[in-house]
């Protein structure tokens, strides 16, 4: 799922293609207001950088691990990367949230980037950074079952009720391999595994809960305070956080800055505007060009391993999600003739 964010519920618009697909509101001020010009390279641009710059965050944040305890990364993180987008929200006075929208939005911010980037953090202590992208590529089969699943949720089809069950066979592909050997990190990789269902089912909750809001401030200020509220959250834990101490060496400080910059600022504004600019099918494609992202940096810094059952397992979860993508909603009347 990218960074994780997601937008409020646009109205008149299905919901089950927008969870998967993280369309933008018609309400509020035009996304396109926030980028001076309107040129078509600028859109391509932006779509370029959704595709890199959230590949590169699963290889950034194991390369902070290195100097920052888990919780440490994700707090400085988005207290740093969330101030930053608020501090630009008011300075062109975008509309802020308040009262039970700003509880509710900080509340899924802690969901979707507190609990889900903590669950992703620590299991990139676990394993390699491309295996962990290659899992978390199964959240949109979480999003679909969990929508069908709570009140108001659209009844699942069987195709994508197949996809569901293909992509968790993939996955658990992909760890198998790994799990067997359990000679390196204890056998702790069915535990990263389970850390990595966990973070794909409170990234999908929290989705869930933010798109049936009604839509009310500007996207970028919603994520400013999802990641503020996450930061928060992280801190408490981050004080009482036992292992290795920060070290403030300038790899793992760059790599954090790298993550609030082009992970957290560059890549969701990037995101936004394609979002605004391009068919929605097109832009969700990331979803796919992430983990492959993920998977060539992974070897080429780390030389993190990648062979026939990794490639199995990943080409088994695409298959997953794509059956998931073509049949999430529910079959129509004519269809069921």
């Amino acid at each position: 799922m990218g960074e994780g964010f997601i937008l409020n519920r646009p109205r008149g618009k299905d919901d089950v293609e927008y969870l998967l697909y993280h369309s933008i509101p018609e309400d509020g001020a035009p996304v396109s207001s926030i980028f001076s010009g309107k040129h078509d390279g600028k859109m391509w641009i932006a779509f370029l950088a959704v595709y890199f710059f959230w590949g590169t965050t699963y290889l950034a944040i194991r390369i902070a691990l290195e100097s920052f305890p888990p919780f440490a990364m994700v707090s400085l993180r988005f207290l740093l990367s969330g101030s930053i987008l608020l501090i630009a929200a008011m300075a062109v006075r975008a509309r802020l949230p308040r009262g039970r929208e700003l509880v509710q939005t900080g509340l899924n911010g802690i969901l979707i980037l507190g609990l889900g980037n903590s669950c992703l953090t620590i299991a990139e202590l676990w394993i390699p950074s491309g295996l962990a992208a290659l899992i978390i590529t199964t959240s949109p089969l979480w999003m679909v079952g969990l929508d069908a699943l709570l009140p108001g949720g659209d009844r699942l089809r069987r195709a994508a009720l197949a996809g569901i069950l293909v992509g968790g066979v993939g996955s658990v592909v992909l760890v198998a391999p790994e799990a067997r050997a359990a000679t390196v990190s204890g056998g702790r990789e069915w535990a990263a595994f389970l850390l990595l269902q966990l973070a794909n089912f409170a990234w999908s909750l929290g989705s869930i809960r933010q798109r049936r809001m009604p839509a009310g401030s500007h996207p970028i200020v919603n994520g400013a305070v999802q990641q503020l509220a996450a930061g928060l959250a992280a801190a408490p834990l981050a004080l009482f956080e036992g292992g290795r101490p920060v070290h403030w060496d300038l790899k793992g400080t760059g790599a954090i800055l790298y993550l609030v910059f082009f992970g957290s600022i560059v890549g969701y504004s990037a995101y936004i505007y394609a979002m605004d600019k391009l068919p929605v099918a097109l832009v969700s494609t990331y979803t796919y060009i992430n983990p492959i992202v993920a998977l060539f940096l992974g070897w080429l810094v780390y030389r993190e391993p990648f062979g026939g059952w990794q490639a199995a397992g990943m080409l088994v979860i695409f298959l997953g999600v794509a059956l998931v993508k073509r049949f999430s909603t529910a079959p129509t009347a004519a269809e069921v003739d």
